[in-house]
């Protein structure tokens, strides 16, 4: 069962002031304990809980169940808000937003979705997922009424804290794909993620040991492998790819942040400076100008990318697979330059915060670890590839969990 199942009371009607607010405030407690959370490396059942507490969990829910109502445009910017404060803490918050919200447009039973949404406000559920592509491992097996899931994931985010999985597995040659609880008996959340980035993440393996699995958790029916899903069911990869920018981006805002703050109250001038504060240093301040207008022009890119994507989502089941491409090519665009601007700040701060920085104790290391740990889920230049593809050839990119 998950650490993190404690049944707490919903936020119902909060808005979105208050939601950023809070984000805010829950941001900054964890850039206070950022070094010491990260040194420690635990699963982060406290602040999941901080988390649920906020009501940030339900932030895209529709308010008539209790949710905050918000659009992808804002959701992703809380994402951001909370990755400022630990790397971590805003990719769960925004893998949750992913997977809590695709039975929306994956369910095909839309009364299934909407009792599965209402539960998750209700109960403030948090959502992880078992799909890595590159890992099938899964397979259903029907034992008399029901089903029997077997195998393992080497890596499933979230393994201990979730209280609800997206899942998928083969079914007699065919890919099913289902949403299930994980107090069910028969799954095995392992302690064994070890990475030097991403370390509150908990995307250690799960195994799966005769775990019961009904016909009511099937997102949709079983079908053959190379069937193409409906294009309304294929958003969670372009809103996947955009909660890694926004993560991205945060953790650099994070770094940044937390270099000038040292700036201001640490760096002693460099002895040829002619300046009497590191903060009027000229090369000082160049660099936090140029890194500073690279934030800006990326921000302003991952908001355009989400607008984009938002917009093609509302259109529901009318999205067709060219809008969908289009889209998904707005957030790759995104994704690429992120990627790029997070992992030049987050490497360079060190430039303008001095030697005695590089103290353990303040573990500045960590927004670049971060970064560079979770860049590579997928490699950038196969993304740059496919927003080439999209703006030479007017190809739009193929379909898949990673694009």
């Amino acid at each position: 069962m998950s650490k993190s199942n404690v049944v707490l009371a919903a936020s119902h009607g909060i808005g979105r002031d208050a939601l950023f607010s809070k984000a805010t405030e829950i941001s900054a407690d964890f850039a206070r304990r950022g070094a010491e959370l990260d040194r420690n490396g635990l699963a982060p059942v406290r602040e999941i809980i901080q988390l649920k507490n906020t009501g940030l969990l339900n932030a895209l829910h529709p308010p008539d169940i209790g949710g905050g109502g918000l659009d992808w445009v804002d959701a992703l910017k809380l994402v951001r808000i909370i990755a400022r404060g630990e790397s971590s803490l805003g990719q769960l918050l925004g893998y949750h937003y992913v997977n809590s919200q695709s039975i929306y447009w994956s369910f095909t039973d839309q009364a299934r979705a909407a009792s599965l949404g209402a539960e998750t406000v209700s109960r403030n559920l948090y959502w992880g997922a078992a799909v890595n592509p590159r890992d099938p491992g899964l397979s259903l097996t029907r034992r008399g009424n029901v089903y029997v899931l077997n195998g393992r994931k080497s890596f499933s985010t979230a393994a201990r804290v979730s209280d609800y999985i997206n899942a998928n597995a083969l079914l007699d040659g065919k890919n099913v794909n289902f949403a299930v609880p994980t107090d069910r008996p028969g799954y095995i959340a392992n302690d064994d993620w070890d990475n030097f980035g991403q370390r509150l993440s908990d995307s250690g393996s799960v195994d799966f040991k005769d775990f019961p699995v009904y016909e009511t958790d099937f997102a949709a029916p079983p079908a053959n492998i190379d069937t193409p899903p409906p294009p309304l069911a294929t958003f969670n990869t372009p809103l996947i790819q955009l909660v890694f920018v926004n993560f991205y981006l945060g953790t650099a805002e994070g770094a940044l942040a937390a270099a000038l703050d040292y700036v201001r109250s640490t760096t002693r001038p460099w002895i040829s400076s002619g300046v009497g504060r590191a903060a009027d240093d000229p090369y000082i301040l160049e660099r936090v100008g140029e890194w500073t207008a690279s934030l800006k022009a990326s921000v302003a890119l991952a908001d355009q990318a989400a607008a984009i994507v938002q917009a093609g989502l509302s259109r529901g089941q009318d999205v067709t697979p060219r809008e969908r491409g289009e889209a998904a090519a707005e957030a790759y665009a995104a994704k690429v330059h992120a990627t790029h601007v997070s992992l030049d700040i987050t490497a360079r701060v060190f430039e303008i915060i001095g030697a005695r920085a590089t103290a353990a104790k303040y573990g500045f290391d960590r927004y670049w670890r971060n970064v560079r740990t979770h860049t590579l889920h997928d490699p950038v230049f196969y993304k740059a590839k496919e927003v080439g593809e999209y703006a030479l050839n007017d190809r739009i990119p193929e379909v898949s969990l990673y694009s």
